[in-house]
């Protein structure tokens, strides 16, 4: 009797552990990462979208814990080029994303903040771009009721390569690049 109980109370607890952490699945369709370059002295920019290939949000007793999210570089496009200008082609091209060589970036969701007063998480991560991995920090908004969140982060292309081949070119571009990324889940 005694081991029964014992039993019962370790399979309880598995029970109660695998409750309290849930793993929700990234919906690529409905998911999308907008960014915007712009020209350091000039009232000029490009905007586009890249897609997700997938990615998973990881909780624990309801709160974010972690994740990961893949993006095919593939796909990035932007406005322009889909009326038949524009720079994709160049954006894809080695001194920009290299595509070929890189087809993915990836997100790591390595640690979360939540802090319940003001119901806000800050979220820290390592971010893959052309195989060079370097940390970022975001505060998402995060509707748990809709399963989705909506991140605003910019990043500096340079710290991952990302740069133009053309010196004089590459002065007239803002190393920032604005991302609005929409995850719905």
């Amino acid at each position: 009797m005694q081991k029964l109980l014992i039993t019962f109370i370790i399979m309880s607890g598995l029970v109660m552990t695998g409750q309290s952490q849930k793993t929700y699945q990234l919906n690529t369709e409905k998911s999308a990462i907008k960014w915007i370059g712009k020209y350091s002295f000039l009232f000029s920019e490009h905007t586009g979208t890249v897609q997700f290939t997938g990615g998973e949000l990881q909780t624990s007793d309801g709160n974010i814990s972690g994740g990961n999210f893949l993006i095919d570089m593939t796909t990035i496009t932007n406005e322009e080029y889909e009326k038949g200008i524009g720079p994709v082609e160049h954006l894809r091209n080695a001194d920009f994303f290299d595509v070929n060589k890189f087809p993915e970036a990836k997100l790591v969701i390595t640690s979360v903040e939540f802090f319940p007063n003001e119901n806000r998480h800050r979220m820290f991560g390592d971010l893959t771009i052309k195989g060079i991995t370097k940390p970022v920090e975001f505060w998402p908004e995060v509707y748990p009721e809709q399963e989705k969140m909506y991140v605003q982060l910019k990043i500096d292309r340079t710290r991952w390569g990302i740069t133009h081949d053309n010196k004089v070119k590459e002065h007239a571009i803002s190393d920032a690049i604005e991302l609005y990324v929409t995850l719905q889940f």
